[in-house]
């Protein structure tokens, strides 16, 4: 008789080692669920209370919207582990390992450049001058805060332990104010820097077309313009 194999199975070589850290855009989000509230109670009530061509006009804006508005809001998101960056922005994903990384840059916009020159931009981790901004006013005041005696003001002259050695030494903050999505690109920076050597983070970018939304919004766009034409 012979007794059942209890070893754990092995393991699958095609599965990522390390789970995906997800970043994507609240503020983008929020838009996005607020423009399909909207434009399917403006359709819908075209569908339902409107005469000749205004239920087709209707349905062909919403299939031209509704995928574009999916596309520039909800869609947009940053996958991360430790073989690979893939990036989801309204019309393509972009797969690339790590070790095809060449550097990830924070200006006007966050993108990131491969190593054969190419760049692609983050969709799902905008910058934001006003977050930066935010944040180097409270850098300021952190700053400000530290300069003086205790980090709290300066005491009185006849207060308790006022000329203690640690009343006048100055407290550093324990980190610099960031904006969020400065943060994920730190984050971002500090991944493909750990993992660019590794073998499983070694490959070529693939890049796909999200015909997923292309097509509908194609779909859309050539029924409203064949009613605008015989309308």
């Amino acid at each position: 008789m012979t007794t059942p194999d209890r070893r754990p199975p092995a393991p699958d070589p095609s599965a990522p080692e390390s789970r995906d850290r997800v970043y994507r855009s609240p503020a983008g989000l929020a838009a996005g669920v607020l423009l399909l509230a909207i434009i399917l109670w403006l359709g819908i009530d075209a569908l339902i209370r409107g005469h000749g061509h205004t239920p087709w006009l209707a349905l062909a804006g919403m299939l031209l919207m509704i995928p574009l508005v999916i596309a520039f809001t909800l869609r947009p998101a940053v996958y991360a582990n430790d073989e690979r960056l893939r990036i989801r922005n309204p019309f393509r994903v972009v797969v690339l390992p790590w070790g095809a990384v060449a550097s990830l840059r924070s200006g006007y916009s966050n993108e990131v450049v491969a190593t054969s020159g190419t760049k692609y931009q983050l969709w799902a981790v905008p910058v934001s001058l006003r977050a930066r901004k935010k944040a180097s006013r409270q850098q300021s005041r952190a700053a400000a805060q530290a300069a003086r005696p205790g980090g709290r003001g300066r005491p009185g002259p006849f207060s308790p332990g006022s000329l203690s050695p640690e009343s006048l030494s100055p407290v550093v903050p324990s980190e610099p104010a960031r904006a969020q999505m400065d943060k994920i690109m730190d984050d971002l920076r500090e991944l493909a820097g750990t993992h660019e050597h590794s073998e499983p983070a070694q490959g070529e970018p693939a890049v796909r077309w999200a015909y997923e939304v292309l097509a509908p919004a194609a779909a859309g766009a050539v029924l409203l313009a064949i009613l605008l034409a015989t309308g």
